[in-house]
Formats: C-alpha cells, structure tokens, sequence
C-alpha cells in the first residue's frame, strides 16, 4: 500500500481525476479512476486494468500512448510509467474501497396489500335484477344491477347497420363492405341473436383480427423500428416482432403462454426449429425499447436498458409503475426500491440483442440473434459477388488508412481524419455482418438470451451507477401475495420463474389488466379507467364485481382473448343504442355505468385504412418485412429520410414503418400512439389539421376519385350512386332527406361548374369526386357509434 501512496496515488489525483472522478462529477468514457473497482470495470471499452498483466490492460496503452493518449495534456516521464508497470504487475494494491452503503426502506408492504388491486381474485356473486328479461348473461346483470341502484335504464338496442359497423371496427379494424351491410340486414331480420353470433364468429376467424387486435397490443410492447433519442438508429429486423404478435393474436394464442414467450421464449422446449425461431423473435419484446447510443458510461447503458425493461414489463402485464423504485422508494405504491433491484437483477442477468452498427454516433452497438430458419424469400438487400469484394476491398484500404493515420498522430488533422475513417469502416462492418457469404441477408431478429453468468443487482443509491450499495437477491414485487412461493435459482437468470410469476392465477393483477385492456378497446374505457396504473393512484374499477367475474372467466377458458371477446361482444351491454338520453346524462354524465354506448372516434390506423378499402386500393396481403428492413442500418434523419417512406404503401397501416420522432404524417395527425413508451390508451383530440388532412390531403383526394369511378361505373342513376355512396362510406343506408339533399347537390353543381370541368371530365365523375370527399370528410364518418 505504501508504494501505492507514494507512486501512484499522487499521480492520478494530478492527472486523472479532474476528468474520472466522483469528486469531479465527471467520468468520461464511463471510466473511474478515483477507485479499485473502477479501474477493474474500466468505461466504454470494457475493464480498464487486468491485475499481474499491464500488456493485456487498456489503461496501461493509454497512458503509454499505444492506442488512447492519456493524460491529453502529455506522456508521462518513463520513471512514473515503470512504477504504474510494477504497481499492474503486482496485482494492484490500492487501498481506495468504496465505503459501504446500505438503503434501507421504512415502507409498510404488508399494509400496502389492503389496495384492492393486491387482493386475491374471487368470483363474485351474480347480483339480482328487477328486470330479468334484458340481461343475456351475468356480464349484462353486473351491469344491469349498478345501473339499477342509480336509477337507470339501459338503452335500446343498436340498429343493425350501427351494429356491424361497431362489430367490423372493433374485431378487424375496417369497415363492412355495402354487399356486407346488406347481407346483415337480412339475417338481421330474420333472426337477430343468430345473426349477431355468425358475424362475430367470421371477424373473429379473419386474418384481418389478428392485424387489429395486435396493434393494441404494440402499443403497449411500444413497437418501434428505430431506438429513439439523439442518434435514431434504425431497427432493421423489429417486423419480425411484429408479425409474431399479429400471428399470435390470430392463433388465439392463451395469454399465459403469450407472456411466456415474450419474457422467456429462449427458454422454453421446442419441438421444431419454427417454434424456436418464433419464441425466439418473442423476446424481442424485451430489445424494442429505445436506446441512448451515443452514452460513454457502459454502465448507465446497461442500467437504462434494465429500466426501461422493468417499466414495460410491469406495466405491459401488471399495470404498475415499477421503474417509479428506481431512485427511492416508490413515492405512491407499496413498491420499495428493493423490490426494483430484485427485478433489475433479473434482467442483469440477460443480454439483449438489438442490433445497430457501431460507429461515432453508436458507441454501444449490439449483435442480433441469428434465428435456425432462413428466409424463404430474402428481406434486406442482397449483395452480388463483385459489390462483397468491393466492400472487401474499401474494409482493407480503410484499414491501411487508419494505420498510418495512427502513425502520424502528431500532425493535429489526423484526429479528424481518424473518425471519419472510423465511421466508414463501421458502416462497412455493419453491412458484413449482415449478410451470407453469397451476399443474401442473415435470419436475424431482436431477442434475448441467458447471459453467461448470473448476478444479483447493487440497490443503487438515487439510481447512480457509480453510487452502489448492498446487493439484492433476484425476486419479485413483494406486495403481491403469491410471491412467497417463488424462488430464483442461482443457475438461472430468473426470466423463467417471472414468466410463470407473472401468469400465475394467484397473481391478483395479470388476468384483471388484460381484461381491462379488451373491455377499454370495446368500449372506449376500461373498467379501470388507468389500465397502466393499479396502483394507490390509479382509478378505481367503476364494476369491481364485474373486473373479477371476466378475469376469472378469462382463465377458465384457457386464458382466450378470442373467447374474452366474444363474450363481451355478444352481450346486451356492448350492442346498446349510442342514443342520448337527457335524464341519465345528468346523472353520469361521462357514462361509466354503461347505460349506453359511447361514442368514439376511429383511431388512426382504422380511418387511413377505412379510406383506402372505400377507395378500392387497400392491399390485404401482408407485405414481406419492412421498408426499414430495405434500408438496413441507418440514422434517421441523416443517413435516412423518413418522407421516403411516408404514404406509400396502400397496405394496412400495422405494416408501415414506425420511426421513433418520424412517424407517418397519416397516422401522427390522428393521435397514433408514442412508441417510446407503453401506451395503455390512446389520446383522442379534434383539432383543424385534422379536418384540413381530410378534406386537402392528396391521399383523400385520389381514394376519393377512385370510388367515384365505380359509382358511375357500377351504378345507373344518380340515386343509386347515392346508395353505394352511403353504404361504402357510413355501412348504412341513406335516410330519405339525405338523398334527397344529395340530389339537390348533383343538380346545383351541374348547374354551376359546367366551365370548369377539365377536358376529358363530365359533370357526374367531377361531382361525385366532390360528394365522396365531402362524405369522407364528414365527422360521422370518423366516429363509431
């Protein structure tokens, strides 16, 4: 130790400090000096020193100036360089231990378990009504009953064109066609119930289901093609995750396995190579999140990563705001910071694979999961025989460059020089190693897999990386009653056991969450009206009764979101009239109780494709991959503009590309969804660029002019063009007055606009063109009643 306090210590107080300190605030490249342990885990280039060997160590290259030159301000003399040599060699003595810190939590778990949320699931008694000839289940009597003890009635019946366009938005997301209103019509009339149950077995049997229902779900697993932040680096391969999902929802997939395979799909038994190739892209649940590439402290890195997975995780299953423990205990639930640490240790323990191609910009690029299965059909650009050895040969010439460039290191340009060549040969690298030897694009996918050893996770006092304290063993949230029975062993990171943690029918949260997720995409507001917050601060259930009676359901038939499903919307509650009665309004004037149906408006992606099946040119075929995918790795923003791939595409908007802060203009106008984080629910706004997109967009204008042509086309008159017009748009027929004012309009257009047709138009198409885009613009055509 003496040697240390004499040789070394004086030095890097002198020299180091001010820049990799804690004294200083500063710790560039993540690199601590002030510290044993932080010269053992070294900064953005990984551990700094290895004990007994200076020629294998980093440090010992800077401060000699073979790679790194530190100090910046000049070499050190030779003498203090031979002592910082002897001091590596002896296996560096340093008496410098960080003093040991413990947080502790005053938090009363036990007391916070009497929040209704934390109680057990119990299936409730089926209440008595007066009127016993309205309800057709038990969900109708929960609801029937709270309406009853308010003095309340439920409202008539929807009308069946109301009906089916509720039923085609919410199960598929489009609307019916008019040959499809008119068959439901006629089954209507001869047989409401039978009618009803036959249409919402087809929606539900369409592939189109699964497009609808795992958009809600991406919202919540904040599906991103690119990590966000300052640099935006793309996701070239995130479509994978998003076909799993819109496959899974269509499979009917049971929710617990659902979550099984998102959380721990690397985990578990496969049978075939598909399976494991689809439980592998699973995970890439657990990759999407967004990233701060350009962060020189790997630890702060890996810290976030774990974060952001925690929020997602807790909230995306259990509707808790976990990551809220981060600092301290959590300020509003019974969730000590502990409790976050247990979870952190979990996922300290997995190595994620995002991708990005490192670079200046990307300091913290990552390896993608290669999956067992190639591509069919390849998705990605493929590279010929002669662009490979071009690339080649650019890799070795960029190579050489750097090499002399680090030679000639004195001349102050080459710094410059030395990141642009850097650059350019990552960009390289990064095409290299996504590709075959033939020059066709690896199977790769986000994911996670197991990392190579387990840990446990320091409490890190006020979140600071650099501020440790005691370490916490893996587990789970306390407050929870069905946590005692769950153990991590130590051969395990612990993914496995949160799985079967998390869809455990004891856990009081999972089933009443997911639950509260279908009913609030039905109705337009959960039963919770914070489905991502159950906590002491989160809404309280306006049906409590109701919550459990459908979460028991849901695991009794095997944990079936189809099932779920139909049975909310075969049920008098969910095909109730949207008609407004003036009494019951006064009484619940937000409609919690459900003495109606609310009205509510289509959300983006349902009002873009709703225009384009009115128009005739939606394309129903899921595209291959992504336009992302077509890029590869690139920067949003700089090496990629996003306009490029805004609009053009006539498939369903689940497949366009979702950039973070570069979102499709048709879908960010319209309240789409911020794929940073978890959304639970959507915000619903009614302002002018709204109105201006759909009465000026070109998008509007040309489906527009495309149904027009098949009115004049399909139909022979004026009045049957007003029909179709009507059912194409509203799936619902004209009343009386409508077509009678739309043959007021013909008539006045014909009259007035005769000289400004242009050559080659005809007053019909020209005014038909104008009625559509009216009608398209038109406030009933974006809500759903």
């Amino acid at each position: 130790m003496e040697f240390f306090e004499n040789k070394i210590r004086p030095v890097l107080v002198r020299e180091c400090y001010e820049c990799h300190s804690a004294e200083s605030g500063k710790t560039r490249g993540g690199l601590r000096l002030d510290t044993r342990i932080g010269l053992l885990q070294g900064g953005e280039s990984g551990p700094s020193v290895v004990p007994g060997h200076p020629e294998d160590s980093p440090f010992w290259d800077a401060i000699t100036y073979s790679g790194w030159e530190m100090p910046p301000r000049g070499k050190l003399p030779d003498n203090v360089l031979a002592d910082f040599k002897v001091w590596i060699e002896m296996g560096m003595p340093d008496p410098r231990v960080r003093e040991a810190v413990v947080v502790e939590s005053t938090m009363d778990v036990e007391a916070g378990r009497d929040h209704w949320a934390f109680q057990s699931l119990k299936q409730p008694t089926v209440p008595e009504v007066k009127d016993s000839g309205w309800a057709k289940d038990d969900l109708d009597r929960f609801v029937q009953s709270k309406l009853e003890s308010n003095g309340l009635s439920p409202a008539e019946e929807a009308d069946a064109a109301t009906l089916l366009r509720r039923l085609s938005f919410d199960l598929i997301g489009l609307p019916p066609t008019p040959d499809e209103v008119q068959q439901f019509l006629d089954a209507m009339a001869d047989d409401r119930e039978t009618a009803v149950a036959e249409k919402v077995d087809e929606l539900l049997d369409s592939p189109r289901f699964g497009e609808r229902w795992g958009r809600h779900w991406m919202d919540v697993a904040r599906y991103a093609e690119s990590c966000g932040n300052s640099t935006n680096n793309t996701f070239p391969h995130a479509w994978r995750y998003r076909d799993y999902v819109i496959d899974s929802f269509n499979d009917d997939t049971p929710y617990d396995r659902f979550i099984a395979e998102q959380v721990a799909g690397d985990l578990l038994p496969a049978k075939t190579d598909q399976q494991w190739q689809e439980n592998l892209i699973a995970t890439g649940f657990l990759a999407l999140g967004t990233k701060n590439l350009i962060e020189r402290n790997p630890r702060q890195v890996t810290a976030d990563i774990v974060d952001e997975q925690i929020d997602t995780v807790s909230k995306a299953f259990l509707g808790l705001t976990v990551a809220c423990a981060r600092c301290h205990d959590h300020k509003l639930d019974p969730i000590p910071t502990a409790d976050y640490y247990a979870m952190a240790g979990i996922f300290l323990s997995t190595n994620t694979y995002y991708g990005t191609a490192s670079g200046i910009q990307n300091r913290n690029a990552s390896d993608l999961l290669k999956l067992p299965i190639a591509d069919a059909t390849s998705v990605g650009r493929t590279y010929s025989e002669s662009d490979l050895e071009g690339l080649k040969e650019r890799q070795q010439s960029l190579r050489s460059q750097m090499f002399d460039a680090v030679r000639d290191r004195e001349n102050s340009s080459q710094q410059q020089t030395l990141i642009r060549l850097r650059a350019q040969l990552a960009q390289i690298q990064g095409v290299l190693a996504e590709v075959n030897d033939d020059g066709t694009p690896k199977s790769l996918a986000m994911g996670v897999q197991e990392a190579s050893d387990f840990q446990n996770a320091p409490v890190l006092v006020r979140g600071d990386v650099e501020t440790p304290a005691q370490e916490v063993p893996r587990g789970f949230i306390q407050v929870l009653p069905h946590s005692e029975a769950y153990q991590i062993p130590d051969d395990s990171s612990g993914r496995m056991e949160l799985a079967k943690w998390l869809a455990d029918e004891e856990n009081p949260l999972t089933a009443r969450v997911m639950v509260n997720r279908i009913w609030l995409h039905l109705f337009g507001e959960g039963i919770v009206a914070t489905p991502n917050n159950w906590g002491l601060t989160g809404q309280e259930p306006t049906h409590p009764e109701l919550l459990d009676h459908l979460a028991i359901r849901f695991m009794d038939n095997g944990w079936s979101v189809k099932s779920m499903i139909r049975d909310i919307v075969l049920s008098r509650t969910y095909q109730m009239s949207s008609r407004m009665n003036e009494d019951h309004y006064e009484i619940d004037p937000e409609n919690r109780l459900l003495w109606r149906a609310s009205p509510r408006q289509l959300d983006a992606e349902s009002l873009r494709d709703a225009i384009l099946a009115i128009g005739g040119s939606l394309d129903l075929q899921r595209p291959l991959g992504s336009p992302v995918a077509r890029f590869g790795n690139n920067r949003v923003g700089r090496t990629l503009d996003a306009s490029l791939m805004d609009g053009l595409d006539d498939h369903r908007s689940v497949y366009l590309p979702i950039l973070r802060d570069a979102l499709p203009r048709s879908l960010s106008l319209f309240d789409f969804a911020d794929p940073s984080m978890s959304n639970a629910k959507r915000d619903v706004s009614n302002v002018p660029t709204q109105a201006l997109y759909l009465m000026n967009d070109s998008f509007v204008i040309d489906n527009a002019k495309q149904l027009a042509r098949r009115l004049i086309n399909d139909n022979g008159n004026v009045r049957e063009g007003v029909m179709h017009a009507f059912l194409a748009i509203y799936g619902r027929p004209p009343t009386r007055q409508e077509i009678q004012s739309s043959l007021e309009f013909f008539s006045r257009f014909r009259d007035t606009s005769t000289r400004r047709f242009r050559r080659g138009s005809t007053p019909s198409d020209l005014a038909l063109t104008a009625f559509c885009q009216a009608l398209i613009a038109s406030a009933e055509f974006r809500s759903l009643n």
